[in-house]
Protein backbone atom coordinates (compact mmCIF):
# COMPACT_ATOMS: atom_id res chain seq x y z
CA UNK A 1 0.00 0.00 0.00
CA UNK A 2 1.08 3.23 -1.12
CA UNK A 3 1.68 5.87 1.61
CA UNK A 4 -0.87 8.67 0.08
CA UNK A 5 -3.07 5.01 0.46
CA UNK A 6 -2.46 4.71 3.65
CA UNK A 7 -3.22 8.08 4.65
CA UNK A 8 -6.67 8.54 2.69
CA UNK A 9 -8.06 5.78 5.06
CA UNK A 10 -6.55 6.93 8.24
CA UNK A 11 -8.72 9.56 9.06
CA UNK A 12 -9.76 10.04 13.16
CA UNK A 13 -12.28 7.73 13.54
CA UNK A 14 -14.30 6.13 16.83
CA UNK A 15 -12.65 2.57 18.38
CA UNK A 16 -16.30 1.80 18.44
CA UNK A 17 -16.60 -0.22 22.15
CA UNK A 18 -19.76 1.14 22.09
CA UNK A 19 -22.64 2.45 19.20
CA UNK A 20 -23.58 5.58 19.89
CA UNK A 21 -20.18 6.67 21.22
CA UNK A 22 -19.82 7.71 24.50
CA UNK A 23 -18.93 11.33 23.33
CA UNK A 24 -22.78 11.36 22.58
CA UNK A 25 -24.11 10.67 25.95
CA UNK A 26 -26.16 13.31 27.54
CA UNK A 27 -27.30 14.41 30.84
CA UNK A 28 -30.63 13.36 29.80
CA UNK A 29 -29.80 9.90 31.64
CA UNK A 30 -29.52 10.20 34.76
CA UNK A 31 -29.75 8.12 38.14
CA UNK A 32 -33.43 7.89 38.17
CA UNK A 33 -33.38 6.58 34.24
CA UNK A 34 -30.57 4.23 35.57
CA UNK A 35 -32.49 2.68 38.23
CA UNK A 36 -36.30 2.56 35.99
CA UNK A 37 -33.55 0.38 33.47
CA UNK A 38 -32.30 -1.95 36.16
CA UNK A 39 -35.61 -2.77 37.79
CA UNK A 40 -36.91 -3.64 34.38
CA UNK A 41 -34.02 -5.69 33.22
CA UNK A 42 -36.18 -9.04 31.82
CA UNK A 43 -36.19 -11.90 34.62
CA UNK A 44 -34.34 -14.52 32.43
CA UNK A 45 -31.42 -11.82 31.75
CA UNK A 46 -27.83 -12.40 32.81
CA UNK A 47 -25.20 -10.07 33.70
CA UNK A 48 -21.57 -8.56 33.41
CA UNK A 49 -19.96 -6.58 36.04
CA UNK A 50 -17.32 -4.28 35.48
CA UNK A 51 -15.59 -2.39 38.24
CA UNK A 52 -13.15 0.32 37.61
CA UNK A 53 -10.59 1.03 40.44
CA UNK A 54 -9.14 4.34 39.04
CA UNK A 55 -5.57 4.92 40.87
CA UNK A 56 -2.22 3.77 39.79
CA UNK A 57 0.73 4.28 42.03
CA UNK A 58 2.43 6.74 38.88
CA UNK A 59 0.69 8.13 36.00
CA UNK A 60 2.03 6.89 32.56
CA UNK A 61 1.90 10.10 30.12
CA UNK A 62 0.35 7.32 27.16
CA UNK A 63 -2.55 6.80 29.18
CA UNK A 64 -6.01 7.63 28.02
CA UNK A 65 -7.63 5.99 30.66
CA UNK A 66 -9.22 7.84 33.56
CA UNK A 67 -7.02 7.67 36.77
CA UNK A 68 -4.57 9.04 38.84
CA UNK A 69 -2.12 8.68 40.82
CA UNK A 70 -1.85 8.50 44.41
CA UNK A 71 1.01 7.88 47.12
CA UNK A 72 -1.41 7.43 50.15
CA UNK A 73 -3.85 3.97 50.72
CA UNK A 74 -6.54 6.27 52.13
CA UNK A 75 -8.40 7.94 49.00
CA UNK A 76 -8.06 4.19 47.71
CA UNK A 77 -9.78 3.31 50.88
CA UNK A 78 -12.58 5.71 50.86
CA UNK A 79 -12.96 4.81 47.18
CA UNK A 80 -13.75 1.58 48.08
CA UNK A 81 -16.29 1.91 51.01
CA UNK A 82 -18.45 4.00 47.55
CA UNK A 83 -18.17 0.97 45.38
CA UNK A 84 -19.22 -1.12 47.54
CA UNK A 85 -22.40 0.84 48.70
CA UNK A 86 -23.33 1.48 45.08
CA UNK A 87 -22.93 -2.65 44.90
CA UNK A 88 -25.52 -2.66 47.26
CA UNK A 89 -27.90 -0.03 45.70
CA UNK A 90 -27.48 -1.69 42.46
CA UNK A 91 -28.25 -5.33 43.57
CA UNK A 92 -30.91 -4.24 45.73
CA UNK A 93 -32.76 -2.33 42.15
CA UNK A 94 -32.16 -5.27 40.19
CA UNK A 95 -35.34 -7.78 40.83
CA UNK A 96 -34.18 -11.33 40.02
CA UNK A 97 -31.37 -13.18 40.98
CA UNK A 98 -29.66 -12.78 37.36
CA UNK A 99 -26.71 -15.22 36.79
CA UNK A 100 -23.46 -13.37 36.01
CA UNK A 101 -21.05 -14.87 33.47
CA UNK A 102 -18.31 -12.38 33.47
CA UNK A 103 -16.46 -10.27 35.93
CA UNK A 104 -14.27 -7.39 34.77
CA UNK A 105 -11.65 -5.53 37.23
CA UNK A 106 -10.10 -2.46 35.38
CA UNK A 107 -8.55 1.13 36.24
CA UNK A 108 -5.86 2.31 36.70
CA UNK A 109 -4.26 -0.12 38.32
CA UNK A 110 -6.71 -2.79 39.99
CA UNK A 111 -3.19 -4.27 41.91
CA UNK A 112 -2.96 -1.15 44.05
CA UNK A 113 -5.23 -2.47 46.34
CA UNK A 114 -3.58 -4.31 48.96
CA UNK A 115 -4.60 -7.83 49.62
CA UNK A 116 -6.87 -7.80 52.09
CA UNK A 117 -9.01 -5.45 50.03
CA UNK A 118 -8.79 -7.49 47.03
CA UNK A 119 -10.17 -9.96 48.55
CA UNK A 120 -12.58 -8.63 50.59
CA UNK A 121 -14.34 -6.57 47.21
CA UNK A 122 -14.24 -10.33 45.60
CA UNK A 123 -16.25 -11.42 48.63
CA UNK A 124 -18.68 -8.88 48.54
CA UNK A 125 -19.14 -9.39 44.88
CA UNK A 126 -19.98 -12.79 45.73
CA UNK A 127 -22.44 -12.52 48.48
CA UNK A 128 -24.29 -9.44 46.12
CA UNK A 129 -24.74 -10.95 43.24
CA UNK A 130 -25.49 -14.52 41.63
CA UNK A 131 -21.68 -15.39 40.52
CA UNK A 132 -21.72 -18.56 37.85
CA UNK A 133 -19.73 -21.54 39.10
CA UNK A 134 -18.19 -21.34 35.38
CA UNK A 135 -18.04 -17.03 35.70
CA UNK A 136 -14.76 -15.78 33.81
CA UNK A 137 -13.04 -13.22 36.25
CA UNK A 138 -10.57 -11.35 34.46
CA UNK A 139 -8.06 -8.41 36.03
CA UNK A 140 -5.70 -5.82 34.40
CA UNK A 141 -2.51 -5.56 36.15
CA UNK A 142 0.32 -3.78 36.33
CA UNK A 143 3.56 -5.75 37.15
CA UNK A 144 5.72 -3.34 38.23
CA UNK A 145 3.90 -2.51 41.25
CA UNK A 146 2.61 -6.34 41.88
CA UNK A 147 4.13 -8.59 44.57
CA UNK A 148 3.48 -12.43 45.79
CA UNK A 149 1.02 -11.13 48.41
CA UNK A 150 -1.77 -9.64 46.07
CA UNK A 151 -0.93 -12.39 43.57
CA UNK A 152 -2.03 -14.76 46.22
CA UNK A 153 -4.93 -12.72 46.64
CA UNK A 154 -6.25 -12.45 43.41
CA UNK A 155 -5.70 -16.53 42.59
CA UNK A 156 -7.56 -16.78 46.00
CA UNK A 157 -10.27 -14.53 44.99
CA UNK A 158 -11.02 -16.58 41.93
CA UNK A 159 -9.36 -14.19 39.46
CA UNK A 160 -9.12 -16.98 35.99
CA UNK A 161 -7.83 -14.44 33.95
CA UNK A 162 -5.37 -11.46 33.86
CA UNK A 163 -4.45 -8.75 31.56
CA UNK A 164 -1.01 -7.82 32.04
CA UNK A 165 -0.11 -4.10 30.73
CA UNK A 166 3.24 -4.15 28.87
CA UNK A 167 3.09 -1.46 25.93
CA UNK A 168 6.77 -1.53 24.76
CA UNK A 169 10.15 -3.06 26.41
CA UNK A 170 12.03 -0.54 24.23
CA UNK A 171 13.88 1.73 26.78
CA UNK A 172 13.95 4.60 25.23
CA UNK A 173 10.08 4.12 24.58
CA UNK A 174 9.70 3.73 28.40
CA UNK A 175 11.09 6.47 29.75
CA UNK A 176 9.23 8.91 26.75
CA UNK A 177 6.20 7.30 27.99
CA UNK A 178 7.51 7.28 31.58
CA UNK A 179 6.67 3.89 32.14
CA UNK A 180 9.87 1.64 33.14
CA UNK A 181 8.97 -2.12 33.52
CA UNK A 182 11.90 -4.82 32.38
CA UNK A 183 11.26 -8.02 31.02
CA UNK A 184 12.47 -10.13 33.90
CA UNK A 185 9.92 -8.79 36.08
CA UNK A 186 6.92 -8.83 33.77
CA UNK A 187 8.05 -12.65 33.32
CA UNK A 188 8.24 -13.43 37.10
CA UNK A 189 4.59 -12.04 37.53
CA UNK A 190 3.68 -14.31 34.59
CA UNK A 191 5.34 -17.09 36.07
CA UNK A 192 3.78 -16.30 39.51
CA UNK A 193 0.47 -16.16 38.57
CA UNK A 194 0.54 -19.73 36.39
CA UNK A 195 2.34 -20.99 39.25
CA UNK A 196 -1.43 -20.41 41.02
CA UNK A 197 -3.31 -22.07 38.49
CA UNK A 198 -4.19 -18.85 36.17
CA UNK A 199 -2.63 -19.80 33.06
CA UNK A 200 -4.91 -17.29 30.78
CA UNK A 201 -2.81 -14.43 30.63
CA UNK A 202 -3.39 -11.59 28.63
CA UNK A 203 -0.69 -9.10 27.27
CA UNK A 204 -1.85 -5.58 26.34
CA UNK A 205 1.04 -3.54 23.84
CA UNK A 206 0.47 -0.18 22.18
CA UNK A 207 2.19 1.02 18.69
CA UNK A 208 2.08 4.08 17.45
CA UNK A 209 4.00 5.50 21.19
CA UNK A 210 7.20 8.13 20.62
CA UNK A 211 10.76 6.28 19.46
CA UNK A 212 9.05 3.72 18.25
CA UNK A 213 10.16 1.93 14.98
CA UNK A 214 9.04 -1.25 13.32
CA UNK A 215 12.31 -3.03 14.51
CA UNK A 216 11.95 -2.45 17.71
CA UNK A 217 7.99 -3.22 18.22
CA UNK A 218 9.71 -6.27 16.30
CA UNK A 219 11.87 -7.15 18.87
CA UNK A 220 9.20 -5.98 22.12
CA UNK A 221 6.41 -9.09 20.20
CA UNK A 222 9.63 -11.67 20.24
CA UNK A 223 10.07 -10.96 23.75
CA UNK A 224 6.57 -11.44 24.36
CA UNK A 225 5.95 -14.69 22.53
CA UNK A 226 8.57 -15.90 24.48
CA UNK A 227 5.57 -15.74 27.52
CA UNK A 228 3.46 -17.41 25.63
CA UNK A 229 0.15 -15.35 26.60
CA UNK A 230 -3.21 -16.69 25.56
CA UNK A 231 -4.06 -13.35 24.16
CA UNK A 232 -2.07 -10.08 23.00
CA UNK A 233 -3.93 -6.70 21.90
CA UNK A 234 -1.84 -4.62 19.90
CA UNK A 235 -3.86 -0.90 20.24
CA UNK A 236 -2.87 2.21 18.50
CA UNK A 237 -1.94 5.28 20.42
CA UNK A 238 -4.36 7.95 20.80
CA UNK A 239 -2.30 10.82 21.19
CA UNK A 240 -5.15 13.53 22.47
CA UNK A 241 -2.84 16.15 24.79
CA UNK A 242 -5.75 18.92 24.07
CA UNK A 243 -7.80 16.40 26.03
CA UNK A 244 -5.34 14.93 28.70
CA UNK A 245 -3.23 16.98 30.05
CA UNK A 246 -0.25 14.24 30.82
CA UNK A 247 0.03 13.67 27.32
CA UNK A 248 1.57 17.07 26.41
CA UNK A 249 4.53 15.63 28.49
CA UNK A 250 5.41 13.44 25.37
CA UNK A 251 7.57 14.95 22.76
CA UNK A 252 4.91 15.23 19.40
CA UNK A 253 8.61 14.90 17.35
CA UNK A 254 8.94 11.82 18.18
CA UNK A 255 5.93 10.51 17.86
CA UNK A 256 5.76 7.88 14.45
CA UNK A 257 3.87 9.44 11.37
CA UNK A 258 0.49 7.72 9.68
CA UNK A 259 2.39 5.39 8.05
CA UNK A 260 4.83 4.07 10.75
CA UNK A 261 2.06 3.92 12.60
CA UNK A 262 0.29 1.10 9.65
CA UNK A 263 3.96 0.04 9.16
CA UNK A 264 4.51 -1.10 13.18
CA UNK A 265 0.41 -2.67 13.21
CA UNK A 266 1.39 -4.58 10.03
CA UNK A 267 4.23 -6.06 10.93
CA UNK A 268 3.22 -6.93 14.34
CA UNK A 269 0.13 -9.05 12.98
CA UNK A 270 2.49 -10.86 10.68
CA UNK A 271 4.60 -11.57 12.84
CA UNK A 272 2.03 -13.46 15.18
CA UNK A 273 0.40 -14.82 12.43
CA UNK A 274 2.96 -16.34 11.76
CA UNK A 275 3.60 -17.63 15.34
CA UNK A 276 -0.02 -19.66 14.87
CA UNK A 277 -2.12 -16.39 16.57
CA UNK A 278 -5.35 -16.24 15.19
CA UNK A 279 -6.28 -12.48 14.48
CA UNK A 280 -9.55 -11.21 16.17
CA UNK A 281 -11.49 -8.42 14.07
CA UNK A 282 -8.84 -5.61 14.33
CA UNK A 283 -6.27 -5.34 17.04
CA UNK A 284 -6.59 -8.76 19.16
CA UNK A 285 -4.89 -12.08 18.70
CA UNK A 286 -5.68 -15.38 20.51
CA UNK A 287 -3.91 -18.73 20.42
CA UNK A 288 -6.20 -21.35 18.53
CA UNK A 289 -7.28 -22.93 22.08
CA UNK A 290 -8.36 -19.92 23.34
CA UNK A 291 -12.40 -19.45 23.67
CA UNK A 292 -11.53 -15.63 21.55
CA UNK A 293 -10.27 -18.11 18.82
CA UNK A 294 -13.26 -20.48 19.42
CA UNK A 295 -17.00 -19.21 18.35
CA UNK A 296 -18.49 -15.96 18.40
CA UNK A 297 -17.35 -12.53 19.05
CA UNK A 298 -18.51 -9.59 20.78
CA UNK A 299 -17.11 -6.15 21.57
CA UNK A 300 -17.55 -3.86 24.28
CA UNK A 301 -15.45 -0.94 25.82
CA UNK A 302 -12.94 -4.03 27.25
CA UNK A 303 -12.57 -4.89 23.25
CA UNK A 304 -13.10 -8.13 22.06
CA UNK A 305 -14.60 -10.33 24.31
CA UNK A 306 -16.85 -13.77 24.50
CA UNK A 307 -19.10 -12.06 27.07
CA UNK A 308 -22.80 -12.60 25.77
CA UNK A 309 -24.27 -11.22 28.80
CA UNK A 310 -27.78 -9.32 28.32
CA UNK A 311 -26.56 -6.47 30.11
CA UNK A 312 -23.10 -5.09 31.35
CA UNK A 313 -23.42 -3.45 34.86
CA UNK A 314 -20.40 -0.39 35.18
CA UNK A 315 -19.58 0.38 38.98
CA UNK A 316 -16.88 2.71 40.15
CA UNK A 317 -15.98 6.30 39.08
CA UNK A 318 -16.24 7.01 35.24
CA UNK A 319 -17.45 3.19 34.50
CA UNK A 320 -20.15 2.53 31.67
CA UNK A 321 -23.03 -0.07 31.92
CA UNK A 322 -25.07 -1.25 28.83
CA UNK A 323 -28.87 -2.30 29.37
CA UNK A 324 -31.06 -3.16 26.78
CA UNK A 325 -32.68 0.14 26.91
CA UNK A 326 -29.29 1.92 26.42
CA UNK A 327 -25.87 3.29 28.24
CA UNK A 328 -25.53 4.77 31.38
CA UNK A 329 -22.37 5.81 32.87
CA UNK A 330 -20.85 7.13 36.08
CA UNK A 331 -19.72 10.89 37.53
CA UNK A 332 -15.73 10.65 35.84
CA UNK A 333 -13.75 12.73 38.96
CA UNK A 334 -13.74 10.47 41.82
CA UNK A 335 -14.54 12.91 44.70
CA UNK A 336 -17.72 13.38 42.64
CA UNK A 337 -18.22 10.02 42.17
CA UNK A 338 -17.87 9.39 46.05
CA UNK A 339 -20.23 12.55 46.71
CA UNK A 340 -23.49 11.09 44.50
CA UNK A 341 -22.53 7.35 46.33
CA UNK A 342 -23.09 8.70 49.32
CA UNK A 343 -26.45 11.27 49.05
CA UNK A 344 -28.28 8.69 46.51
CA UNK A 345 -26.26 5.39 46.29
CA UNK A 346 -25.95 5.97 42.18
CA UNK A 347 -23.13 7.97 40.49
CA UNK A 348 -25.21 7.81 37.00
CA UNK A 349 -24.62 11.48 35.41
CA UNK A 350 -24.81 10.65 31.83
CA UNK A 351 -25.78 8.23 28.98
CA UNK A 352 -28.47 7.75 26.20
CA UNK A 353 -31.52 6.09 25.44
CA UNK A 354 -31.23 4.02 22.33
CA UNK A 355 -33.46 4.41 19.73
CA UNK A 356 -34.38 1.34 16.49
CA UNK A 357 -31.97 2.77 14.31
CA UNK A 358 -29.06 3.20 17.23
CA UNK A 359 -29.61 -0.62 17.31
CA UNK A 360 -29.69 -1.72 14.01
CA UNK A 361 -26.30 0.49 13.22
CA UNK A 362 -24.82 -0.40 16.39
CA UNK A 363 -25.47 -4.29 15.22
CA UNK A 364 -23.94 -3.78 11.82
CA UNK A 365 -20.95 -1.65 13.20
CA UNK A 366 -20.56 -4.16 15.97
CA UNK A 367 -20.27 -7.38 13.39
CA UNK A 368 -18.29 -5.32 10.89
CA UNK A 369 -15.57 -5.22 14.22
CA UNK A 370 -15.58 -8.44 15.24
CA UNK A 371 -16.81 -10.48 11.92
CA UNK A 372 -15.34 -7.91 9.31
CA UNK A 373 -18.85 -8.76 7.15
CA UNK A 374 -22.01 -7.37 6.42
CA UNK A 375 -25.61 -9.50 5.87
CA UNK A 376 -28.41 -7.52 4.24
CA UNK A 377 -30.49 -10.63 5.35
CA UNK A 378 -29.69 -10.58 8.82
CA UNK A 379 -29.82 -6.69 9.38
CA UNK A 380 -33.41 -6.85 7.67
CA UNK A 381 -34.73 -10.27 9.42
CA UNK A 382 -33.55 -8.49 12.94
CA UNK A 383 -34.59 -4.39 12.27
CA UNK A 384 -37.14 -4.97 9.90
CA UNK A 385 -38.30 -1.23 8.57
CA UNK A 386 -34.80 0.23 10.34
CA UNK A 387 -32.93 -1.57 8.21
CA UNK A 388 -33.66 -0.13 4.67
CA UNK A 389 -31.20 3.15 5.16
CA UNK A 390 -28.50 0.83 6.19
CA UNK A 391 -28.77 -1.59 3.61
CA UNK A 392 -28.25 1.75 1.54
CA UNK A 393 -25.53 2.72 2.74
CA UNK A 394 -23.90 -0.70 2.10
CA UNK A 395 -25.03 -1.04 -1.65
CA UNK A 396 -23.15 2.67 -1.74
CA UNK A 397 -20.39 1.45 -0.81
CA UNK A 398 -19.83 -1.27 -2.78
CA UNK A 399 -20.76 0.75 -5.62
CA UNK A 400 -17.92 3.63 -4.51
CA UNK A 401 -15.53 0.96 -3.23
CA UNK A 402 -12.34 1.79 -5.74
CA UNK A 403 -9.18 0.56 -3.47
CA UNK A 404 -10.70 -2.92 -2.71
CA UNK A 405 -11.45 -2.15 0.97
CA UNK A 406 -14.42 -4.63 0.41
CA UNK A 407 -15.81 -7.34 -1.46
CA UNK A 408 -19.33 -7.86 -2.14
CA UNK A 409 -21.46 -11.01 -1.69
CA UNK A 410 -24.84 -11.70 -3.18
CA UNK A 411 -26.20 -10.94 0.68
CA UNK A 412 -24.10 -7.81 1.54
CA UNK A 413 -20.11 -7.48 1.56
CA UNK A 414 -16.94 -8.96 3.75
CA UNK A 415 -14.13 -6.58 4.26
CA UNK A 416 -11.05 -8.02 2.66
CA UNK A 417 -7.34 -8.42 3.73
CA UNK A 418 -6.56 -5.41 2.17
CA UNK A 419 -9.39 -3.50 3.96
CA UNK A 420 -9.11 -4.73 7.55
CA UNK A 421 -6.35 -2.25 8.53
CA UNK A 422 -9.19 -0.01 7.91
CA UNK A 423 -12.07 -1.87 9.06
CA UNK A 424 -12.92 1.64 11.57
CA UNK A 425 -13.41 4.06 8.57
CA UNK A 426 -15.62 1.75 7.00
CA UNK A 427 -17.98 0.78 9.98
CA UNK A 428 -18.03 4.80 10.51
CA UNK A 429 -19.61 4.84 6.70
CA UNK A 430 -22.91 3.81 9.06
CA UNK A 431 -22.51 5.99 11.97
CA UNK A 432 -25.12 8.88 11.93
CA UNK A 433 -23.09 10.80 14.71
CA UNK A 434 -20.18 11.52 13.03
CA UNK A 435 -21.42 15.26 12.28
CA UNK A 436 -21.22 16.25 16.19
CA UNK A 437 -18.38 18.47 16.63
CA UNK A 438 -18.01 17.51 20.06
CA UNK A 439 -17.17 14.29 19.39
CA UNK A 440 -13.09 13.17 19.96
CA UNK A 441 -11.62 10.31 17.62
CA UNK A 442 -8.65 8.71 17.51
CA UNK A 443 -6.46 7.73 14.59
CA UNK A 444 -7.84 5.12 12.30
CA UNK A 445 -4.71 3.08 12.60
Amino acid sequence: MSPEFVKRHSGPVPRYTSYPTAPHFSEAVGPEQYAAWLAALPAHANLSLYFHIPFCNELCWYCGCSTRAVCRYEPVAEYLGSLTLEMAEVSRRVPHRHEVNHIHWGGGSPNVLNAQDILSIAQEIRCRFNISEDAEFAVEVDPRELDDERIAAFADAGVTRVSIGVQDFDPKVQVAINRVQSFDNTKRVVDSFRSRGITAINIDLVYGLPHQTRESVADTIDKVLSLEPSRIAIFGYAHLPSRLKHQRLIEEEALPDVVERFGQSSRLARILAAAGYVRIGLDHFARPGDPLAMGRVNRNFQGYTTDVADALIGLGASSIGRLPQGYVQNAVPTADYVRRIGEHGLATVRGIALSADDRARGFVIERLMCDLSFSASEVRGRFGKSAAPIIEVAEALIETDQDDLIEPNEDGFRVTPRGRPFVRSIAACFDTYLDNATATHSLGV
